[in-house]
């Protein structure tokens, strides 16, 4: 059995407090969009819109919105059409989305009800994306998702960021750590229970850390990803994959598919 079944992430777990997952993924917003890590794939996701008629995306498992204001931000330099975007996710974080909201003057908006990713309700139409989560999946749900995308007709985009070796690690080990120390305050929106969980009892820090290292290690690869995609659909759907290189040598590896008219 390969080591991903072995281990787990704080955030995944149902028993696991709010506060403190809200917090991690109010860092994980706040570090992916200063870092701008997604920019390379917004053209693709203009492409995709464009071939599946749709002005609007639909955002699985959005954490704290991670990406999304930024990747926002980068449609509309390439796109003059007014695209929406709605964050849902399993444990919604609405305080999160709520500030993106405002920030955006509804342009990003959010499902208040939790959405399971293998579970969609039909009501939520429109391009299907998942950002820094999927490795979350075991193959098993990473199936039911791509399946349930297929059983709707939707287009979907999934981008998972980071290079799956020991020097990944070895950042991750040092910089979260850094970060956290000296940026906390400036994260929003503002909570005192982050300020009480990072620099008094370091639990926010800690779970990042290890949440972060696990994600590394469960990153599927392209050649994976679309092996899973042709297993659950591979005719009605062109699928593609692969990695796009990002600022500070990382990459984003992908894989996008669209119903073949």
């Amino acid at each position: 059995m390969k080591l991903r079944n072995y281990l787990f992430e704080f955030e995944d777990l149902a028993w696991f407090p709010n506060t403190i997952r809200e917090s991690m993924t109010d860092y994980l917003r706040y570090l992916i969009t200063k870092v701008d890590f997604y920019r390379p794939i917004a053209p693709s996701i203009i492409e995709e819109l464009i071939r599946t008629n749709a002005n609007q995306i639909i955002d699985l498992g959005s954490g704290g919105g991670g990406a999304i204001e930024q990747i926002h931000h980068d449609l509309k330099q390439l796109s003059e059409t007014d695209i929406k975007i709605i964050l849902t996710d399993k444990y919604p974080n609405t305080s999160a989305y709520a500030f993106l909201k405002a920030k955006t003057n509804g342009a990003i908006s959010f499902h208040n009800s939790p959405v399971d990713a293998a579970d969609v309700p039909l009501s939520l139409k429109g391009f299907r994306t998942i950002f820094s989560s999927f490795h979350h999946f075991d193959n098993g749900l990473a199936k039911a998702v791509l399946k349930n995308a297929v059983d709707a007709k939707s287009g979907i985009g999934i981008f998972d960021g980071g290079n799956k070796n020991i020097l990944a690690i070895l950042a991750i080990l040092i910089v979260h750590p850094l970060v956290f120390l000296i940026f906390t305050p400036f994260f929003k929106p503002f909570r005192f229970s982050r300020i009480l969980f990072t620099y008094i009892i370091p639990i926010i820090p800690f779970c990042t850390v290890w949440d972060g290292i696990v994600s590394i290690i469960r990153l599927y690869k392209p050649t994976k990803l679309m092996q899973i995609a042709n297993e659950v659909e591979p005719y009605a759907y062109k699928w593609r994959s692969g990695k796009m290189k990002s600022k500070y040598g990382l990459n984003v590896t992908f894989l996008i598919g669209h119903p073949i008219v």
